[in-house]
């Protein structure tokens, strides 16, 4: 069984930590963020992007799932990541997911709580916790596109926690979705996190906290990928938002440059092997190594 997203996630925002999410896509990139967890020790949220959903399905993805958290010895969540699709997120609560996320945050305020609001009591009704949205934080992935961030309000967000009844709040303080975050210097609003975090007293969500490690960068470049001007999100300033009250890590764009730096050399430098085993278990090896990297900055070690 899936472990409780919520309960993961209250217990580290009582010891101050953060529990990482990392989005799934297939069968490698699943067996790497397990094996990271199992060898820290450590609770992880899996997570599936409607985008994962259309790519693989949402039966083949949840039932990889199911079974890496049977095998596992740590405690696996699953996460539907960016529900923008009403019948996308109730397939999610039929078949037994440990959370939803419900993202309205491109509507007006009232129709998010709103629609916040109504999958929380369907969600609820199946004691599966709800993610919801306050803010946008600009950039694109999969289907999820904004031009510009629009902060978090405090006073919303108070608010909005009191009307919806959702379990966690993503907000905005900064962070951007994709590869190329930030045009100048990257810089998130601790200060306005301080504020949002007095005022909603529920675990909080950094969503587009990839840092692009540049060591990945240069792999991938190295071997044939074009990646000029990506800029992630400083590890300082993840350890800044987690100290000050993000308990859930999002990541998937450094899972992405981790998987393509891996395959584009071995396929380079091996131009006659075409057994895709010997370039997806690469693949596999090293998003274990990127997952264990950021277990370590979320202080989820030994969490399980």
């Amino acid at each position: 069984m899936f472990a409780n997203t919520k309960e993961l996630l209250t217990n580290a925002y009582r010891h101050r930590y953060a529990v990482g999410h990392f989005n799934i896509n297939n069968m490698e990139i699943l067996q790497g963020i397990v094996q990271a967890a199992q060898n820290l020790k450590s609770p992880v949220i899996l997570a599936t992007s409607e985008g994962a959903l259309k790519y693989a399905g949402i039966n083949f993805l949840y039932d990889l799932a199911l079974t890496a958290s049977q095998l596992s010895s740590v405690p696996l969540a699953l996460h539907l990541d960016h529900g923008l699709n009403l019948d996308i997120i109730r397939q999610a609560l039929k078949l037994g997911y440990s959370s939803v996320m419900v993202d309205a945050s491109h509507e007006d305020f009232e129709q998010n709580i709103r629609i916040t609001k109504k999958v929380v009591q369907l969600a609820h009704r199946k004691n599966i916790s709800v993610e919801a949205e306050l803010g946008t934080i600009g950039g694109a992935e999969d289907s999820i596109t904004a031009k510009k961030i629009l902060y978090t309000d405090p006073e919303k967000a108070k608010e909005f926690v009191e009307r919806t009844g959702c379990d966690f709040l993503a907000i905005a303080i900064g962070t951007s979705h994709g590869a190329y975050k930030f045009k100048g210097q990257a810089r998130l609003k601790i200060d306005l996190l301080k504020k949002i975090k007095q005022k909603a007293k529920i675990p909080l969500v950094l969503h587009g906290a990839s840092s692009l490690p540049k060591n990945l960068v240069r792999q991938a470049v190295k071997y044939g990928a074009q990646l000029s001007g990506v800029r992630g999100v400083p590890e300082i300033q993840i350890k800044q938002a987690i100290k000050h009250g993000i308990n859930k890590v999002n990541t998937d764009t450094d899972l992405r440059i981790a998987f393509d730096a891996a395959v584009r050399k071995v396929i380079k430098t091996k131009p006659q092997d075409f057994d895709p085993r010997h370039f997806l278990a690469p693949a596999r090896d090293l998003i274990t190594k990127v997952v264990e990297h950021r277990i370590k900055l979320f202080g989820s070690v030994n969490k399980a």
